[in-house]
């Protein structure tokens, strides 16, 4: 089988397409659309009020195999309402063999939708596709839109979003969803607390690190909220010196984001960062992204990479067991243990002999593409010998204006 793309129902998901058979390709779409609901409404409550505008008390729907899935078409409350199928073309090249449970539910939802009826019993329909279907964007609006028009309790669909943003870390959709919920409820600092214990789960998951920098960004002029976000990242970089979002973060804390109270001598903040780079890098000087913080570091400050040249030529070079232990905080060498030469450090000092621009320098450059390309870095060979013929043309075009 191979893999395909439904454009249907604002769906994002993989589906596996098998073979032909009577004239129509069938997709088997791999999401996990058999659920089950334990909410069963109860016909005595609000015996006055029509079933459809009873309140919506959301409880989160677990899975539970003992439980059997209530078709939207059997339950009472939306017995008003005539369900509309998708519309299919009379010979579709690829029907998507959804679900029954799906089929019930969608179609509801697009009869809502035509309606444009905005009800509690909107926000369950809502919640049942998004379940089975998290990418879902439009069930997703609609289900903002209604909770504004009845004034629907935001804190109780956050606490829903708690449950929803776990299950489904790598949707987008739940996070705009909370984005927006955020911005109305103007209550940013709990929500940090909630990014952490996420964050638990999948430490490098670009949705919650990307939220979490909305977050700061948008309610950038409350001072608490910054209170300890460098300690955060300390923290977690101290748990994997290797997490690039880590990193990512930690440059859009100290230098993306603003001057923070204690932090206005950016000469101070600068030596201080150089400082903390350089010592994770002698801890691991294969460690891509702390040499990708350090050229962030020395390219937002406009310093020039020769600053630090005599840092990176030891981990160019084989370990030297004939130097004595030197403590040195500033240029911190690598440890006996390191895996030398490091890749990063040779395309570092590369850089650094090309930024300077003559001859002799980036012809030394060219040396150690050279070395990258032929022993330490082969499977990009390609790329470094790229480098290389670049730079050797733009020498040559060099003297040619200069003759």
């Amino acid at each position: 089988m191979r893999e395909s793309r439904c454009a249907s129902l604002g769906c994002d998901h993989d589906h596996r397409i098998g073979n032909l058979k009577h004239g129509s390709l069938h997709i088997y779409c791999s999401l996990p659309f058999v659920f089950h609901l334990n909410h069963r409404p109860c016909p005595s409550s609000h015996p006055t009020t029509p079933a459809h505008l009873q309140p919506y008390n959301s409880q989160p729907m677990m899975r539970d195999d003992d439980d059997e899935y209530v078709f939207f078409a059997d339950r009472d409350e939306w017995k008003d309402l005539e369900p509309i199928e998708q519309y299919e073309n009379i010979n579709p090249l690829a029907p998507i063999l959804y679900t029954k449970e799906y089929k019930d539910a969608t179609g509801y939802f697009r009869a809502i939708v035509k309606k444009e009826e905005k009800s509690p019993r909107v926000l369950e329909l809502t919640e049942a596709v998004i379940r089975m279907n998290p990418g879902h964007y439009s069930a997703w609006q609609y289900r903002y839109e209604t909770l504004l028009a009845i004034g629907a309790p935001l804190d109780v669909e956050l606490k829903l979003m708690d449950e929803l943003a776990v299950k489904y870390l790598k949707s987008y959709q739940v996070w705009h969803h909370r984005r927006l919920l955020v911005t109305l409820t103007r209550k940013p600092i709990p929500e940090l607390a909630f990014i952490t214990r996420s964050l638990a789960d999948d430490t490098k998951n670009y949705h919650t690190w990307s939220y979490r920098q909305w977050l700061l960004a948008y309610f950038n002029d409350e001072e608490d909220m910054w209170a300890g976000e460098l300690d955060f990242v300390e923290q977690l970089l101290g748990q994997d010196i290797r997490n690039n979002s880590a990193w990512h973060h930690r440059f859009f804390v100290v230098w993306a984001s603003g001057v923070r109270e204690g932090d206005e001598d950016r000469e101070r903040v600068f030596k201080r960062e150089l400082v903390y780079v350089k010592q994770n890098i002698s801890l691991a000087p294969n460690n891509a992204s702390a040499w990708n913080y350090l050229r962030g570091v020395l390219e937002h400050n406009k310093v020039p990479f020769a600053r630090v040249a005599d840092f990176v030529k030891p981990y160019t070079l084989p370990y030297d067991s004939s130097k004595k232990d030197i403590v040195d905080v500033d240029n911190p060498p690598p440890a006996p243990s390191a895996d030398l030469p490091a890749v990063p450090a040779i395309e570092f000092l590369a850089d650094v002999y090309e930024r300077v621009g003559d001859k002799a320098s980036v012809l030394q450059a060219v040396e150690l593409w050279k070395s990258l390309a032929n022993e330490h870095d082969t499977i990009r060979k390609k790329y470094w010998e790229h480098r290389v013929r670049e730079a050797i043309e733009s020498v040559a075009s060099a003297e040619a204006r200069s003759a």
